[in-house]
């Protein structure tokens, strides 16, 4: 009989909550359209994580062009590595139909793969362990409100245009110095 009246309980309970008339819902602002980015994932790279943030931390927010001549420049393999990532995430760009002037490095990590432990035999029968590591290298670019127009090809064309205006120079100059001799 308990059991009874304590259904019946909560049966009378459900019907005795009074209806509330439906309030009108104040309309929420549409949520922000969120930046379309390609992203690139490199995995399992041979080589610490902390040796390629060096790398990365030089081309984060970077727009695309810059931060290719800046890994080209660089002279480690890590960068090497980057630049194959940067390239494959604006590829994937142009594949989303994203306009390449206006990419721009939005996000870069180097996070930390597998651990091959290995050991090195020392001296006296002992053995020293070393840590292999190795790199998840994620790449995302992002097209920005900005056009990157592409500054370093505009520094060849001026360095172009000195080299063509050079030789004038050196005629010139060779001019007055046999004028002088004379």
């Amino acid at each position: 009989m308990k059991k009874e009246t304590s259904k019946a309980k909560k049966t009378e309970k459900v019907q005795e909550k009074p209806q509330t008339p439906k309030q009108p819902v104040a309309k929420q602002p549409e949520p922000r359209a969120e930046r379309q980015s390609a992203k690139t994932l490199m995995r399992f790279l041979r080589i610490s994580p902390r040796k390629v943030r060096l790398v990365i931390d030089a081309v984060r927010f970077k727009s695309v062009q810059e931060a290719a001549v800046i890994l080209a420049n660089m002279n480690k393999k890590a960068a090497r590595m980057a630049a194959k990532a940067l390239k494959s995430a604006v590829a994937n760009a142009k594949v989303l139909g994203m306009d390449e002037n206006r990419l721009y490095v939005s996000d870069v990590r180097a996070n930390g793969g597998p651990v091959f432990k290995r050991f090195m035999s020392r001296s006296m029968g002992r053995a020293d362990r070393l840590l292999k590591r190795t790199t998840h290298l994620s790449l995302a670019v992002s097209e920005g409100q900005k056009i990157y127009k592409d500054k370093f090809q505009s520094v060849a064309a001026a360095e172009a245009a000195e080299d063509k205006s050079a030789p004038k120079a050196k005629k010139s100059r060779a001019k007055k110095a046999a004028a002088g001799k004379k």
